[in-house]
């Protein structure tokens, strides 16, 4: 009875949280399909740089120019000439990530890569078992294609924080994070990949200022993604400094 009772409230709380919306446009209309781009300056060494995700990665709720993929570019940049290609799409789970953005990855190898994914799993029940076996394929995926390829993971952010969430689900959208954010720890883990932890390093902060928000209630504003970009860069200089080879896994 109480599986029962608890799968019904799941399934109400996913219908309710999908109507919160997750696919709302960014304030300058930025929808990312594919975008390929050069950062820095073409003397020096070169690295290719895929970001792949969902709504987040794509920047819906701030300017793209300031948010994820361009704001970790540029920092990547500082020592190093950048080629960036973001497949990322609005309302994406990690399954999408799988199945419809790597095919779309054509002849580009990257050498560094941010998943930032997540979100849409916690709202819309994906379970830790699919989850598992999707990162699992996404990971072995790009080491097949580059095995020294240095990966950074962010799991999901902070759910239960979004004001459009309805106060009486914020707690269960908040232990699904949790949840799911074992999973993503655990297959960083496994691979020996690098964690940002943008749910533990920035939830109580979206918890504590709305204005983190965008006008939608739901994603970042540009302050809102300068908390993650300040969580997500120092993981991708340890990536690049201490990652280990996966070839000959």
């Amino acid at each position: 009875m109480m599986r029962s009772t608890l799968t019904i409230l799941m399934s109400v709380t996913a219908i309710l949280l999908t109507a919160c919306g997750t696919s709302s446009p960014s304030r300058d209309g930025a929808k990312v399909s594919r975008e390929v781009r050069s950062f820095g300056s073409s003397s020096d060494p070169t690295i290719r740089y895929l970001v792949l995700g969902d709504s987040t990665a794509a920047g819906v709720g701030g300017t793209y120019e300031e948010g994820i993929a361009v704001a970790t570019s540029r920092h990547l940049a500082q020592s190093r000439r950048v080629i960036m290609t973001n497949l990322s799409v609005s309302g994406a789970r990690a399954n999408d990530v799988l199945h419809k953005q790597l095919p779309r990855l054509g002849g580009f190898v990257p050498d560094v890569v941010l998943l930032d994914v997540g979100a849409n799993d916690v709202i819309k029940l994906t379970s830790a078992g699919s989850l598992e076996r999707d990162l699992r394929s996404i990971i072995e995926h790009l080491i097949s294609i580059n095995c020294e390829v240095k990966t950074v993971v962010t799991g999901a952010a902070a759910m239960s924080t979004p004001p459009r969430i309805p106060r009486l689900l914020r707690g269960i959208a908040g232990w699904r994070t949790e949840v799911l954010n074992k999973v993503f720890r655990k297959e960083v883990e496994r691979y020996d990949l690098t964690f940002a932890p943008i749910a533990e390093k920035t939830g109580p902060l979206f918890a504590q200022d709305k204005t983190l928000f965008s006008d939608d209630e739901f994603h970042p504003s540009d302050r809102g993604y300068q908390t993650w970009i300040d969580v997500i860069n120092p993981a991708l200089d340890h990536a690049l400094a201490s990652q280990p080879s996966h070839c000959g896994m």
